[in-house]
């Protein structure tokens, strides 16, 4: 799987690149700034982009709006936005765009290798990967919309598992429930939101992030 990296910071760019490279990806280029991020994705169409939000010259949102065109000229690109801190626009910007594999993590989620492989993985295969603590915020912002307070505990428990981009049987894991009990409690939720469910999990996690956005 061929992917290419964008991040001005060298000790991280080089140590995502080395663990990478362990679990079999390919990193066909690294880049260190804004204006070689487009270049870069639109010569090597990779499989998966992972992609620093500020990047040189600015350290605004050259990353995200890099992301953003390159998604335009390659439509459905996976691509993988890192940030230092939840910042919610970027979070609404990206998922605006509903073609392809998108997520979005705080760096600090790169230490755990695990979760950050697995997270390249689903948005390379086209899911949807949110940081918990973005999924916190925006649920946190909206805690005030009437369709949300009809919400009982455990169906907020199950909507941000949702967002993070799980299927039924990990949040049945997670929440040591059945699949069962997970499918009645997705079936509420979209019903209290005004939402057909689906069983698309790509797609059910973009309407709640649409509405949890709106």
């Amino acid at each position: 799987m061929r992917v290419v990296i964008a991040e001005d910071l060298a000790l991280l760019r080089d140590g995502l690149t080395r663990i990478l490279d362990a679990y079999g990806f390919r990193v066909v280029e690294a880049v260190a700034d804004g204006p070689s991020v487009l270049p870069a994705l639109t010569r090597h169409r990779p499989d998966v982009a992972v992609l620093d939000v500020r990047l040189p010259p600015t350290f605004t949102d050259e990353g995200l709006q890099a992301a953003l065109a390159a998604r335009t000229q390659l439509p459905g690109l996976p691509t993988l936005v890192l940030s230092q801190h939840v910042e919610q626009l970027y979070a609404r910007e990206l998922l605006a765009d509903r073609r392809g594999g998108v997520g979005y993590l705080l760096k600090d989620r790169v230490s755990n290798v695990g979760q950050f492989i697995d997270a390249v993985r689903r948005v390379a295969d086209g899911g949807m990967v949110m940081d918990p603590e973005v999924v916190s915020q925006l649920l946190a912002r909206n805690t005030g919309a009437q369709r949300l307070r009809d919400l009982t505990g455990r169906e907020r428990e199950v909507l941000g598992l949702m967002a993070e981009g799980r299927s039924n049987a990990a949040i049945a894991g997670r929440l040591f429930v059945t699949e069962k009990a997970v499918s009645k409690h997705i079936n509420n939720i979209f019903s209290k939101l005004g939402m057909p469910p689906s069983d698309d999990d790509n797609r059910r996690v973009l309407a709640v992030l649409a509405y949890l956005n709106g």
